[in-house]
């Protein structure tokens, strides 16, 4: 029987090699403690952590971004800006009535709905982002025209005399209504009315009492106001022509009372 050996006084005795790192686990065997230590101190298992790897979608689940337009901005198609260019070349030639896409016949719910369509379609915020600086600046030209457009015809007394200018020879003069237009519309809006009720104050006072008088059927009565109407206003030809149609209906209702009493 050999004995260990003992160190000399003064001495370390030597550390024992550490457990090798990579030491097969076998299942069911607990694991063997490493040389020099205390086989009575619990052994601590610390489990593997599993490796996982970064999910990757599929590819049917990436969507590529839209191919931007022609115009990086409105989302207008190349048709769709070529019709535009096309209108905003000759804005300068179309009528309120052709920018609206409307008859000259249109009721005033027409004209409001294609304002409505036109001011949705041609809205500059919808351009802000156009590369094209002159088609930019053409579109916000559009959209004003548009606007300019529905103030006139929107209005009956303005939309009248808008027919008349772009139906006469001077239409290429006349398509845009301008202060001087406005000037004209005024004029005329007061002449039609001096027309129909004068212009003296007394002339005025007969010929309203006139057509009370003749809504009464009291033609006599009727008769004279017009007759004094007309001593203020002599060349008033509204007056006169409403003289002569109270004077044929007191005549024919005349003629039709004595008939009514003559004898068979």
């Amino acid at each position: 029987m050999s004995l260990p050996a003992i160190a000399p006084a003064g001495t370390t005795p030597p550390r024992p090699p550490p457990a090798a790192a990579n030491a097969p686990t076998i299942p069911g065997v607990p694991p063997i403690a490493p040389l020099g230590a205390d086989p009575r101190a619990p052994t601590i298992r610390v489990p593997a952590i599993p490796s996982v790897a970064p999910a990757v979608p599929p590819a049917a689940a990436v969507t590529p971004p839209p191919a931007p337009s022609a115009a990086k901005g409105p989302g207008l198609d190349i048709q769709q800006l070529a019709d535009l260019e096309a209108r905003c070349a000759k804005l300068d030639q179309l009528d309120y009535f052709e920018l609206l896409a409307l008859e000259r016949t249109a009721t005033p719910a027409d004209i409001k709905r294609a304002f409505y369509r036109e001011s949705r379609t041609y809205h500059p915020d919808r351009f802000f982002q156009m590369e094209s600086k002159e088609l930019k600046e053409r579109v916000n030209e559009l959209y004003k025209r548009v606007t300019e457009a529905y103030y006139v015809l929107r209005d009956d007394t303005k939309r009248k005399k808008y027919v008349a200018d772009v139906t006469g020879p001077e239409r290429a003069q006349k398509l845009r209504f301008t202060e001087a237009s406005e000037a004209e519309t005024k004029a005329a809006a007061k002449k039609e009315q001096e027309e129909q009720i004068g212009t003296h104050p007394k002339g005025r006072q007969f010929f309203q009492q006139a057509q009370k008088d003749a809504d009464a059927s009291n033609w006599s009565a009727a008769e004279r106001n017009l007759k004094m109407a007309l001593t203020y206003e002599p060349a008033n030809a509204r007056y006169k022509e409403r003289l002569a149609e109270i004077q044929k209906q007191s005549q024919d209702e005349s003629r039709d009372k004595g008939g009514s009493f003559k004898i068979r």
